[in-house]
């Protein structure tokens, strides 16, 4: 039997420059290909509880479904998204079924809830699933572009033209979101699927990065450290700590490496041909 090919992988959680303790959480394993961050709100401690459940239900459910030998490439008819697609969606409404129902139990989590943003590298895909304001960019040759659309008053605002970009950039409603996770019993997932490509960088990361660093700032050092991920994630903290640090921040960058990629059909006879 083959060895798996791993992602190239690297994530960072700091709690910033002025909050005391650190209420995002992280998961990701290289080579299940799954990425999961969340970020945590509520009174006392209660966010970082949110977030935890978050990353451990779903990164665990992820990698209970890979360990049970399920194909996850397979693509469903009803729906058109891949059994990874789906399977993320199941994951993301266990944990927010947990999260809410841990409020209901426990009254000092009375409120919590958090963001998530998850995504599932298999075959040639990759699942993006999504609550909130947490964020995934996909950084390919010289062009970073956002994946995902907050779920937040200001993207709304933004939508219905009450305020441009621009304006948004210097906005005091940046932190209200109109939807995360353990709020309500059910809560809607976006989903979406994409075709990866050798050399892709996936960024998944918390409000703390983008509210910070601009992003063309963070394409600049992304691409720059495309070999070195882990020095590139240490920059972005960096920075967004120098520019003030006024959140927890947290990110996780993927690489895709060419041999992650199958091969099939006329790429396999390139590849062959390239060889001999």
């Amino acid at each position: 039997m083959s060895t798996p090919v791993a992602l190239d992988v690297a994530s960072l959680s700091h709690p910033g420059m002025v909050r005391s303790h650190n209420e995002d959480a992280v998961f990701v394993d290289g080579i299940a290909g799954i990425a999961v961050l969340a970020d945590g709100m509520g009174g006392y401690n209660a966010g970082e509880v949110a977030s935890g459940i978050a990353v451990n239900v779903v990164g665990g459910g992820m990698i209970r479904e890979l360990q049970s030998g399920r194909s996850l490439g397979k693509v469903d008819i009803q729906s058109g998204l891949t059994h990874a697609a789906l399977l993320l969606q199941q994951q993301i409404a266990a944990a927010n079924k947990g999260i809410y129902e841990a409020a209901q139990a426990r009254p000092e989590c009375a409120g919590m809830g958090t963001t998530i943003v998850a995504a599932v590298f298999c075959g040639n895909r990759v699942s993006i699933g999504h609550i909130g304001d947490s964020r995934c960019y996909r950084l390919r040759g010289d062009k970073l572009e956002q994946l995902t659309r907050d779920h937040s008053l200001l993207q709304e605002q933004i939508d219905s033209g009450v305020l441009t970009p621009e304006q948004a950039r210097f906005s005091l409603n940046k932190n209200l979101v109109t939807r995360a996770l353990g709020i309500e019993a059910i809560v809607p997932t976006d989903i979406a699927e994409y075709r990866v490509e050798a050399n892709d960088v996936y960024l998944l990361c918390s409000d703390g990065l983008t509210d910070a660093v601009e992003p063309e700032v963070i394409r600049t050092i992304v691409e720059a450290k495309h070999d070195d991920l882990a020095v590139a994630a240490g920059e972005l903290i960096d920075l967004a700590n120098r520019n003030g640090g006024r959140d927890n921040i947290s990110l996780i960058l993927v690489g895709v490496p060419a041999e992650f990629i199958p091969a099939s059909g006329w790429a396999q006879r390139w590849l062959a041909k390239k060889k001999g």
